[in-house]
């Protein structure tokens, strides 16, 4: 992992720090012709894409009753960790959901309504490796807001890994599918025999899946095109290297295609978050696919003239997770809006949010941060405005409306109101 200099960035450097890519343009003609077989040919193409893709004979794809019967397989150590997260993620959300109301503006009466979207598709990455927080992640918000059928659907395995099943149970999901990649998608956008279509599809997944997603948008709401995985911390001259590196460490061991940086105005510190995270990653299992998340041209260690140039930096980086570990953790954060999800303090690892903590993990990667927020309860929703005038507060808007309409040629509109005053 590199030491870089901020105010010595040249314009490429920028460009590969600031404008990350997920590469899903590279695979945009394949996940074409993937999607439109899996929505003319339904069932008979996901079974051949699980041969080809997975390597597994697919029976059945529907698998809700191996999830039921997964539940009593896992151990009770395990469970309990499901059943904590899911209870915590619950409860946050439920505090999110968006108030409905009804009020008076100068005598009209009007307000909004939100009412759950009837299907959702959540996507849970997996196959033989196990991604319960994905599924409890992509279920919970849905269920809290009221969705009708949430389905599950992840790669097949000659073994679906309990762990998965066994969080779809507990989060509440009404279906399980055994399909993965881009033929999710499809098969969750236009349906097929077996799996049933769906209003939304969220979830993480890579490339395949992005580009999948980017193709069915318009037939079907999305969350967001999401990248690889991807770690902003801003730190002072308090932090702990051991801390911020351990951070940068975790989100490497994700993909190789990973961004994992620091920012700071303390070269000591720069160093010594250097010296750490090579010291951790020899310590680690997948140490391999770290040290090429380090090499990720938008990795590294950058120091800053100072930590006003610190928060600009965070600022255009616009993370998927911004982790800050600083005297005045709270002053800095008032000075980043950019960000998919922010930890403050030498104790918030973002670990915390990846699974138990309650937020939700499923967020904006490659900048979008700027524009979109993270999965919630709203993802799931629909608005409805609701208005009622009555004769005097129509009256107060009536020229106001009028001339409008009739400057915009749109003389209907105004008849519309004059008419309710002929009567």
């Amino acid at each position: 992992m590199d030491i870089r200099e901020i105010s010595e960035l040249s314009p490429d450097e920028r460009t590969a720090i600031f404008d990350r890519e997920s590469g899903v343009e590279a695979v945009r003609g394949d996940v074409a012709d993937i999607v439109d077989r899996v929505r003319t040919e339904g069932d008979v193409a996901l079974r051949e894409f699980a041969e080809e893709f997975d390597g597994v004979s697919v029976g059945n794809i529907d698998v809700t009753d191996q999830a039921e019967r997964a539940l009593d397989r896992i151990d009770n150590d395990l469970r309990a960790a499901i059943e904590d997260a899911a209870e915590n993620i619950s409860a946050f959300h439920e505090r999110a959901r968006p108030e409905e109301y009804r009020e008076d503006f100068e005598g009209r009466e009007l307000g909004r309504r939100f009412r759950p979207l009837d299907h959702a598709g959540v996507y849970a990455p997996g196959g033989t490796a196990a991604y319960p927080s994905s599924v409890l992640m992509g279920v919970i918000p849905a269920k809290v807001a009221g969705v009708e059928h949430i389905a599950v659907a992840t790669p097949p395995a000659d073994n679906l890994p309990d762990a998965t099943l066994a969080a779809a149970e507990i989060a509440g999901a009404d279906a399980v599918y055994q399909v993965g990649g881009a033929q999710a998608i499809s098969a969750l956008a236009y349906g097929t025999e077996t799996v049933v279509p769906s209003d939304v599809i969220v979830g993480p997944g890579n490339k395949w899946v992005t580009a999948a997603k980017a193709e069915v948008r318009g037939d079907v709401e999305i969350d967001f095109l999401a990248g690889p995985s991807e770690v902003l911390v801003v730190a002072d001259s308090t932090a702990d290297a051991e801390l911020v590196a351990a951070d940068l460490v975790a989100q490497a061991e994700h993909d190789t295609d990973a961004s994992v940086a620091a920012v700071t105005a303390d070269e000591d510190l720069a160093e010594a978050i250097v010296a750490e995270a090579d010291r951790q990653a020899g310590e680690r299992e997948r140490e391999e696919i770290i040290r090429g998340a380090f090499e990720s041209a938008a990795s590294g260690v950058f120091v800053a003239r100072s930590m006003s140039e610190a928060t600009l930096f965070a600022e255009e980086y616009a993370a998927e997770h911004l982790s800050i570990i600083a005297d005045d953790d709270e002053a800095l954060l008032e000075r980043i809006d950019n960000a998919g999800s922010v930890f403050l303090g030498p104790y918030s690892p973002v670990a915390a949010g990846d699974y138990a903590s309650g937020t939700n993990h499923v967020l904006p990667t490659g900048g979008a941060a700027k524009r979109v927020g993270g999965l919630s309860v709203e993802t799931f929703l629909r608005s409805t405005t609701v208005q009622r005038l009555s004769k005097d507060s129509l009256s107060d808007i009536r020229e106001t409306i009028t001339t409008l309409a009739r400057t915009e040629g749109l003389e209907a509109h105004a008849e519309s109101v004059e008419r309710r005053f002929e009567k």
